[in-house]
């Protein structure tokens, strides 16, 4: 099931439970694969940026592309398999493709400056992994200080007939999606999957300009499938009531530092992960923060009740 340039719909990134001593926890995986596939979700990413891939050894980071490609094998599984060096690169990328992965997905360095170097990266990096694997590239210029112009993701596209996905996550970037899609309406550029990430910041209207979907940590990816249903059958005001009503909640989760903590407490509070626990070296939530996000699920409540969470003992809440 290799991921191909039709791919849609919504790939959550996972984040990687931990529990509070720093070890895997593999039982809250479980339950995320199995709340993807009753969302109805039609993929799923591991080892991005939310899944502080950064923070596993190298055999960690098989385990937990392993655990997840094979609690859910209906869902295509894009592995990130971003690396300082192309050795460590293809080592993942081949054994998550060999255990069932999908495709996998691929970060800029920050050391790229240049249209040329950034080209010419993505391309040793196809090479690298085999003209055999799927791949994605990761366009984050706020998080990667890359800098991606339609016309580099054009070349890279041309060039390296294995990227067969966009995730999209630039700000501002709706003129980029519609400048793609311009181009392969014309004839002048291929099809490739454009999903969308940033938190989902500007779904609504990426998927009006022409993406496929999302590819984002959200912790309710269950809204997302359903905003994205909603703008594919035109039925525009629904998806954003919808959408507008988590706003508030999407935006809190995206502060820099302290989003990450913010998502895994709301996914805790949902019932999916057993704590909020980042590895460290990492933040912890203040009673502050935890009173503000609990008054953002109340609002959503109102509204989606599947943000309504029933009453956390304050040792849970620390958990």
């Amino acid at each position: 099931m290799k991921l191909e340039a039709s791919a849609s719909g919504v790939y959550p990134i996972a984040p990687t439970p931990f529990h509070a001593d720093g070890r895997v926890d593999v039982q809250s995986i479980d339950r995320l694969c199995d709340f993807y596939v009753e969302s109805g979700c039609t993929g799923m990413t591991v080892l991005g940026v939310l899944g502080e891939a950064p923070k596993l050894d190298a055999q960690e980071a098989l385990d937990v592309a392993f655990r997840f490609i094979k609690r859910a094998p209906s869902l295509p599984t894009i592995v990130g398999v971003s690396a300082p060096g192309f050795a460590a690169m293809r080592s993942l990328a081949r054994a998550a493709m060999d255990a069932g992965a999908a495709g996998v997905m691929i970060a800029p360095p920050n050391t790229l400056r240049t249209d040329d170097q950034i080209v010419s990266y993505y391309s040793q990096a196809a090479d690298a992994i085999g003209a055999d694997v799927p791949f994605c590239i990761q366009d984050y210029p706020l998080n990667f200080s890359v800098v991606m112009t339609p016309l580099v993701l054009k070349r890279i596209i041309t060039d390296n007939p294995s990227c067969v996905m966009l995730k999209h996550e630039d700000w501002p970037g709706l003129e980029k999606i519609s400048t793609l899609r311009k181009w392969q309406a014309a004839g002048e550029l291929r099809h490739v999957s454009i999903l969308c990430g940033n938190n989902g910041l500007f779904l609504d209207f990426e998927m009006e300009r022409g993406a496929d979907g999302a590819m984002t940590g959200y912790a309710f990816a269950d809204m997302l499938v359903d905003t994205v249903r909603l703008s594919k059958a035109g039925r525009r005001d629904e998806a954003h009531d919808l959408f507008d009503a988590h706003l508030p909640l999407l935006r809190y989760e995206q502060q820099p530092g302290l989003g990450l903590n913010a998502r895994k407490y709301i996914l805790m509070r949902r019932g999916l992960l057993s704590s909020h626990a980042l590895r460290a070296p990492g933040g912890s939530l203040s009673a502050a923060a935890v009173e503000e996000i609990e008054y953002l699920l109340a609002r959503v409540a109102r509204f989606d009740k599947r943000a309504a969470c029933p009453p956390l003992a304050d040792k849970a809440r620390s958990a």
